[in-house]
């Protein structure tokens, strides 16, 4: 779901023919219905044409903003920067800014009228430019919660997304690699060449391309959320070789090996803070209809298997891959807490700091970027999870809404993450080009 459309030959003339505007079935059921540790899951709607809904993304218009919750209030920490994707908060303070975007990628054979339509539909969501490729450095230098100063930091980088500092290491993972750089507290910029890592899994196909990080306690080990090469395997499985995973890689050697596995796009990755256990929010399957598959937040056990592309939440098998692995369905484990079918949760962080009100303390938060496989579409805000000893612990609420505008178009869509040093919460906005800081009122 993060991405815009997966092909399907037998829908080429279809897509174009519906054009950018949408068309398909509607939901039946509430986005709230797909939420919570036991959603709903309707019987599939399958349909010679998918559901197309794509909000068209406009940005903000002057003195817009989103709305936050209740006794919180927003302001832009730091406005012009081009597709921020990902947050990372350095000890010091400093902010670091992923902005990047898909690299180029061979996808397989789509014909002219079949890519006519996924440029323009890459085009309508905001999302057809070029990756910036760098990650830009910012810094609040009064206190006031405005970034004052900004720099490169890094530079000529492939489709970066996901960061790690480890004492004076600091790991970037690109869309095929992690490399790391060596950093000292208060550089501005690093100039220095980067060493490879490992590899990930990358071109010349990359249709997942967005790559996580993040390091265990002690730093000996780095986890990679990877994502599969496809909606539901339609291209066989040889493409997928240690995609829809989490990848544990030594950070002294590069090896690597699966960690877990069967989790479609798992691209926010997090220690829980009670428990010390990894989560993440993952991108389940499309084209089963806007009221399935729920999108999910889950804890991420050691060796296990989570159903992709064979089954969905757990054991409910999807007809649609060939052939079956039945072997692997009775294996397959349920999530543990639904974020609502096709919200694409992209951003994940737990809260650590002290500035928030006691009640979201060591809770999850999701920035919901919202996808094109849901008529109405759904998404396209920040929300929160509050969670008691390590667990979810009730219904999810929203923390910040209102990127879409009256008329359904996208001023904004979150994506990363992140809890600063003073303990606000920052928000990348993609499509306003925005950094979003949110604080008590």
């Amino acid at each position: 779901m993060n991405s815009i459309v997966h092909p399907h030959a037998r829908h080429t003339f279809a897509l174009l023919l519906i054009g950018i505007v949408g068309c398909g079935e509607t939901a039946r059921l509430s986005t709230k219905a797909g939420t919570g540790p036991h959603p709903m899951l309707p019987a599939p709607t399958k349909t010679l044409i998918p559901t197309v809904k794509i909000a068209t993304a406009v940005g903000w218009p002057a003195g817009a903003m989103p709305t936050p919750a209740a006794g919180l209030a927003v302001n832009a920490y730091a406005r012009d920067l081009v597709h921020p994707r990902w947050v990372y908060v350095l000890p010091n303070g400093d902010v670091l800014v992923a902005e990047t975007n898909r690299p180029p990628t061979e996808d397989p054979p789509l014909g002219v009228l079949r890519r006519w339509f996924v440029n323009r539909a890459f085009a309508k969501a905001g999302a057809s430019m070029s990756s910036p490729n760098r990650i830009t450095l910012l810094r609040d230098t009064d206190g006031d919660g405005v970034a004052e100063t900004r720099s490169v930091f890094l530079q000529n980088l492939m489709s970066p997304f996901g960061m790690a500092l480890v004492g004076e290491t600091f790991y970037v993972a690109n869309a095929d690699a992690v490399v790391r750089f060596p950093y000292r507290s208060g550089d501005k910029q690093i100039t220095a060449a980067p060493t490879k890592v490992t590899d990930l899994p990358g071109l010349p196909r990359n249709h997942h391309w967005t790559k996580s990080l993040v390091a265990s306690k002690d730093g000996s080990k780095l986890y990679v959320g990877v994502g599969s090469n496809s909606n539901v395997a339609e291209h066989g499985m040889e493409i997928e070789t240690d995609r829809a995973a989490i990848l544990e890689i030594d950070a002294a050697t590069g090896s690597r090996r699966l960690f877990a596995s069967g989790l479609r796009n798992p691209v926010g990755i997090a220690w829980q803070p009670q428990s010390g256990v990894l989560w993440a929010v993952v991108n389940e399957r499309d084209e089963l209809g806007s009221d399935l598959v729920p999108d999910y937040l889950t804890s991420v056990r050691e060796g296990a298997f989570y159903g992709w592309p064979y089954s969905y939440y757990g054991q409910h098998v999807d007809s649609r891959v060939q052939p079956p692995r039945p072997d692997l369905v009775a294996k397959a484990i349920p999530p543990d807490y639904a974020l609502g079918s096709h919200v694409a949760p992209l951003g994940l962080t737990f809260y650590t700091g002290k500035l928030l009100p006691s009640r979201y303390a060591n809770g999850a938060l999701v920035g919901l970027h919202g996808s094109w496989n849901r008529d109405p579409p759904a998404g396209y805000k920040v929300v929160f999870v509050p969670f008691a000893d390590g667990r979810p612990a009730g219904d999810i609420e929203d923390v910040l809404t209102d990127f879409l505008d009256t008329s359904g178009n996208a001023r904004g869509r979150p994506v990363g993450v992140a809890v600063g040093k003073d303990g606000a919460l920052l928000v990348a906005d993609d499509v306003g080009d925005v950094i979003w800081r949110i604080a008590p009122k």
